[in-house]
């Protein structure tokens, strides 16, 4: 069964930092998160739908993931990887992309990945917020998104 925690740091009020233990190999997990036709099955909160998805999961190649929600909302969000590191470690920029092509403030994530036996603890650590209100708004859509990641990969089983 899958557990997320969540946590702010002492004296780090713009940071997130949210934990998940995922009933699957850190491997596939790595995989889920590097590959466009895996990342499209499952990123966004939950009731969100992939308009498209690209991703180029090396350093210095970029992603960018057009999302519906369920009002008709679409919601860019665009970055560049930074470190890639199979199969325990991505780091990259976050930034959400408006109608206009227009970026808002960019954001650093890092996903972390240790394998625990047969499952694996994601730790996910948001970094750069403006203020506390939109940390917190980041907090609600990557715990609803990992919930989401969860089910899929329940769901899914082998990614070969």
């Amino acid at each position: 069964m899958a557990t997320t925690t969540d946590t702010i740091a002492p004296g780090a009020d713009l940071e997130l930092v949210v934990t998940r233990l995922l009933d699957a190999p850190r491997e596939l997990v790595f995989k889920a998160w590097t590959r466009p036709e895996h990342a499209a099955q499952w990123w966004g909160p939950q009731g969100f739908t992939t308009e498209s998805c690209r991703l180029d999961a090396r350093p210095g190649g970029t992603f960018r993931i057009v999302t519906r929600a369920p009002d008709g909302g679409i919601y860019t969000k665009c970055g560049v990887y930074r470190e890639v590191v199979p199969p325990e470690r991505l780091v990259f920029s976050f930034a959400w992309e408006d109608a206009n092509g227009d970026l808002g403030p960019e954001l650093q994530v890092t996903v972390r990945l240790e394998a625990e036996g047969a499952r694996t603890r994601l730790t996910l650590h948001q970094s750069g917020f403006e203020s506390v209100a939109r940390r917190d708004d980041h907090r609600t859509g990557w715990t609803s998104c990992l919930q989401r990641f969860a089910d899929w990969l329940a769901a899914t089983g082998d990614l070969s």
